[in-house]
């Protein structure tokens, strides 16, 4: 078996204890951007996965969710962010420099721009990952969106005059939290091994959530991101996926079909004993 994580800091508290030894995992741990793991899964490469939301979404037939498991944010989520020189009322044909690793972020921005703020910019795809911070001065752009540690490391720049926190965005509008990623498995894959691992991720996950500040440490080190910004930051993400969660992550995606992004359908989860 073999399970993808995101490489981002927003995914320790649930593979700490895993990559500790903490909690036995009973699969090949495969690590990749949002983006990859997305494309991993839906190849086959991948029996179970963090994907991102709507990818989800677009191959619910082919997936099943493991319950009780989600990235997710009831306001600020601060590491999904658009960075921009000018309000985001005023980004009427503006170039906007849109992330490659993150098809959620993508739509939730897309959402955003057209029902809240309603411009319509010129979406420019970044060639990669938006991670090279320094090499953003040399793209002509007006406001780009940047997700994970590289959103966390340009916020303490301060080098646009606005910044919009999605999450928060969405839930001012909406009034409801947002799901960004979900644990999905491929129906394919056999039903035992899968629970198997749901178990062992969520027995890692209640370990990570009782050693957030331990965690936060090991965070900083990774990045580069203060030790006390890493706290705030994991205490502000969610890990579950309750009927809360399961409420606005069903808007999202109406709000995506009545726009034949993704296709209608209902939410389907791994049965577990």
């Amino acid at each position: 078996m073999r399970v993808g994580r995101i490489g981002y800091i927003n995914c320790y508290p649930v593979y700490g204890a895993i990559d500790r030894g903490v909690v036995p995992l009973p699969a090949d741990l495969v690590t990749g951007t949002p983006s990859e793991l997305n494309d991993l899964l839906a190849a086959g490469e991948l029996d179970v996965s963090v994907v991102s939301a709507v990818e989800y979404a677009r191959n619910a037939r082919d997936y099943v969710l493991l319950p009780d498991l989600a990235i997710s944010c009831d306001g600020p989520v601060r590491s999904v962010a658009l960075f921009s020189h000018r309000p985001a009322v005023e980004l009427e044909r503006a170039t906007v420099l849109l992330t490659a690793s993150s098809r959620t972020s993508v739509h939730l921005l897309e959402l955003l721009c057209k029902d809240v703020w309603q411009v319509q910019p010129r979406f420019a795809q970044a060639r990669a990952e938006v991670a090279d911070l320094d090499g953003l001065a040399g793209l002509p752009h007006d406001a780009v969106l940047v997700i994970g540690d590289p959103a966390l490391l340009l916020a303490a720049r301060h080098a646009y005059a606005h910044r919009y926190d999605l999450g928060e965005e969405w839930k001012r509008w909406t009034g409801l939290p947002f799901v960004f990623a979900v644990w999905a498995a491929r129906r394919a894959a056999a039903r035992d091994a899968v629970g198997d691992i749901h178990g062992a991720l969520l027995a890692s996950r209640d370990w990570g959530l009782r050693h957030l500040d331990w965690l936060a440490e090991a965070a900083s080190r990774a990045t580069g991101v203060a030790v006390a910004d890493c706290r705030s930051y994991f205490a502000g993400l969610d890990y579950a996926l309750s009927y809360k969660h399961l409420a606005g992550l069903t808007d999202f995606f109406r709000r995506l079909a009545a726009r034949g992004i993704v296709p209608n359908g209902a939410l389907r989860f791994l049965q577990v004993a």
